[in-house]
């Protein structure tokens, strides 16, 4: 799939479900709020993404895409140790209330560690955890998957602080409203915390790998790799942004507020496309 400034040829198959929502007069679903993180690590003279393939049974299954998910009740619940912008700054950036930009933040920094096993917490405001991979933590993170702690009570029994500050916010996409399952999706990029390493623990993926993004871009286009245009689009963002210190420049200027939803243009006398806006 190619991805051009004015948007994205749309699949035969996309075309023909949106159209028979148009003439039904469908209802869109309403979206559920997720976040999602790029993972980030130095390579050499460049750096590299972490991508996970979901399962072909779950929604988007086959698609590669990065650890995120939906935000939970208790993540709107959570009353935790904080470190970094203050929930209210956060609300800004993200263009919500406080509480639920405290929920959308809880989400990524819970989902990151259910999928990637990466914990962004430390004992203070200035450190991060090492290493996080022995058979305690692991016991800990499936607690935590399967609901039988919550991700505020995981930190607060070992005397931990949600490192906020270690998010930095990207963008903000929506789900086109004919699909019949939307999401409403925050994106944001965090560095891989040193000391730490992903590790292929979530049963919602069948595939993990790190990957530069120039490369996970030439190889979707090849069509080795298939992508959403969310995921595509990101990972060219990233590229443009040079290395690791461009990224963290790029993002305290970009817009995670206002949402990308791409809009399907059948035109009478031309292929349809996504638009994106």
């Amino acid at each position: 799939m190619t991805i051009d400034s004015d948007g994205f040829a749309a699949p035969a198959a996309l075309v023909e479900h949106a159209r028979r929502f148009r003439a039904e007069g469908g209802t869109p679903a309403v979206p559920r709020v997720a976040a999602t993180v790029l993972l980030l690590r130095p390579a050499g003279d460049d750096f590299e993404v972490y991508v996970i393939r979901r399962v072909a049974a779950m929604a988007f299954g086959g698609m590669y895409a990065f650890p995120g998910g939906g935000v939970d009740r208790s993540d709107s619940q959570a009353h935790l140790d904080w470190a970094g912008p203050e929930p209210a700054e956060w609300a800004g950036r993200l263009g919500v209330a406080p509480a639920a930009a405290q929920a959308v933040v809880c989400a990524a920094a819970r989902e990151v560690f259910e999928e990637a096993g990466v914990l962004l917490a430390g004992p203070d405001a200035s450190t991060v955890v090492g290493d996080v991979s022995g058979d305690e933590w692991e016991a800990a993170r499936q607690d935590l998957e399967a609901r039988r702690v919550g991700f505020a009570d995981l930190l607060a029994g070992r005397r931990l602080t949600l490192r906020s500050d270690l998010l930095l916010p990207w963008s903000r996409w929506i789900t086109p409203e004919f699909e019949p399952r939307r999401f409403d999706t925050y994106f944001f990029v965090a560095l891989l915390p040193e000391g730490q390493r992903t590790r292929d623990v979530s049963g919602e993926a069948d595939h993990t790998m790190w990957i530069r993004p120039a490369d996970a871009l030439a190889r979707a286009e090849a069509g080795e790799l298939t992508m959403l245009p969310p995921t595509l689009v990101t990972l060219a963002q990233v590229v443009a942004a040079g290395d690791l210190a461009g990224v963290a420049r790029a993002s305290a200027g970009r817009d995670a507020a206002t949402p990308v939803t791409p809009r399907l243009d059948l035109p009478d006398d031309g292929e349809p496309r996504f638009v994106l806006g």
